[in-house]
């Protein structure tokens, strides 16, 4: 039986506010001296479970869901700040895709299934860096398998899954569990039986870990 203590994580990978937000949560790790006492556990929740498979143009996405392409782009300065300030840069100019999350929540479940923790959260981190960082389009197997194989994963075995249905029904029941469970907004952190949801300062998830060690 392991004495890690369990963070659960609700996000989603094309979510700037969970990058924001898990970049906190290695703050408050390495406030409390705890990065090393922890295991952390990824719970899908997809922003935007319409998507086309291939995603869609990130302009006309964006101007439809703002209103404005302006509108878009004070945002993304507003995101741009706030990550700056926690550590994570975002390279906007370079998203030409916004888009479908499904196939990247299955590559972790794939990680899963092959242990190994801390390699599954560095295939964590990478994904979000692929996107945010590179503009790199996230929906793609070819892109997903390539990222997966420079963390060490078998690229043909990582294209096999990818290529099924593999992971799919898990990653859809974890979905609407996250619903039950009355989360509908990402980041949401879980530790024991104490929550908060958004890109909570440091100091604030380092109380929620105190509070359950």
């Amino acid at each position: 039986m392991s004495d890690l203590l369990d963070v659960h994580i609700t996000y989603d990978f094309v979510c700037p506010w969970c990058w924001i937000g898990h970049h906190h949560l290695r703050a408050a790790l390495t406030q409390t001296g705890m990065a090393d006492q922890v295991a952390l556990h990824f719970h899908p929740f997809e922003l935007n479970p319409g998507l086309p498979p291939e995603g869609i143009a990130r302009r006309e996405y964006r101007t439809r869901k703002f209103g404005s392409w302006e509108r878009s782009l004070a945002l993304d300065a507003q995101v741009a700040r706030a990550g700056e300030n926690a550590g994570a840069v975002f390279a906007f100019d370079k998203m030409d895709i916004t888009p479908n999350s499904r196939l990247a929540h299955r590559l972790i479940r794939f990680a899963e299934s092959q242990g190994d923790a801390a390699r599954r959260v560095h295939l964590h981190d990478a994904i979000y860096s692929a996107y945010f960082q590179e503009g790199r389009n996230i929906g793609s197997p070819d892109v997903l398998a390539e990222i997966a194989g420079k963390q060490g994963y078998d690229v043909a075995e990582v294209r096999a899954f990818l290529s099924g249905s593999a992971g799919e029904a898990e990653v859809v029941a974890e979905e609407n569990q996250a619903h039950q469970d009355g989360i509908d907004a990402v980041p949401h952190f879980r530790v024991g039986w104490n929550d908060v949801s958004g890109a909570q300062p440091p100091a604030v998830l380092a109380q929620l870990l105190m509070a359950s060690r």
